[in-house]
């Protein structure tokens, strides 16, 4: 089975937080960040399996702290674990007040991309390998995240059953 260090798919995405960034908190907009997000998971899921990926799910953001037209905003995404053709893509956003230089994370992110085939079909993708303190934390609990994230989707499939497709105006 082919194998890639955690640290081949790592990258970063560093922006500058503008007025039209920002909701009326004066704050950067949650789905700014959420697409800032899934763009950069995007990239670190292709980088590990060099094919292409769909989004399967974003299983967790979590927002910590506001991010301010202040601050820069710096994303690092990583892929954690792998099943057989799907990844678990972390992200972690760290703010950065850019006139004192101070840094805290401000939200963090689990996503799982799926590798396809030239068919859009699901294919195999290399197996993980952590090597820093965080990179094992991270893949040593992947396995509780994979099975809540199985559970929540054959939930999601019943609930889906009870919703209907037709709109009001019908």
């Amino acid at each position: 089975m082919e194998q890639r260090y955690v640290n081949e798919s790592r990258c970063y995405k560093t922006s500058r937080i503008f007025p039209t960034d920002v909701n009326n908190h004066n704050t950067l907009f949650g789905g700014k960040l959420m697409a800032y997000i899934d763009d950069i998971a995007s990239i670190a899921a292709t980088k590990h399996c060099r094919q292409m990926v769909v989004t399967a799910s974003t299983d967790s953001v979590d927002f910590l702290l506001p991010i301010r037209p202040s601050d820069s905003v710096c994303l690092e995404a990583f892929v954690t674990w792998t099943g057989r053709s799907s990844m678990e893509v972390f992200v972690k956003v760290i703010k950065e007040d850019l006139r004192t230089a101070e840094r805290h994370i401000a939200a963090t992110s689990f996503l799982t991309f799926v590798a396809l085939d030239a068919n859009n079909k699901p294919s195999t993708v290399p197996q993980v390998i952590p090597q820093t303190e965080e990179e094992k934390r991270l893949h040593e609990t992947a396995v509780g995240r994979a099975e809540m994230r199985r559970q929540r989707r054959e939930e999601s499939k019943k609930f889906a059953d009870y919703l209907t497709t037709t709109f009001p105006w019908e």
